[in-house]
């Protein structure tokens, strides 16, 4: 494990069921239109995957809360992106 992952590792996050702060607007989008699944590449925390036919799956547990998914996603805004309610989310130990 290198030092980046030991100290994300500290981090703790809070999810609040049942209220995604992040959402894919429409998967049809992402599995049919977008070729480049620059998502899954980039995000920092890992919460895009990119299935076997293409298909993107997001968990956002464990998300850094970063923004980067919904910039790089520019060509489509296929995403929808907001910040979590007050007391969830990412709980930083260092920083």
């Amino acid at each position: 494990m290198s030092e980046v992952e030991e100290k994300l590792y500290q981090n703790r996050y809070r999810l609040d069921a049942g209220r995604p702060h992040i959402r894919i607007r429409d998967p049809e989008v992402c599995q049919a239109r977008c070729t480049e699944k620059s998502c899954a590449a980039c995000c920092p925390a890992g919460c895009y995957t990119l299935g076997p036919e293409g298909a993107i799956t997001l968990l956002t547990d464990g998300c850094l809360e970063c923004g980067t998914c919904r910039i790089i996603c520019s060509e489509f805004r296929n995403v929808d992106w907001e910040y979590p309610r007050g007391g969830f989310g990412i709980l930083f130990k260092f920083g």
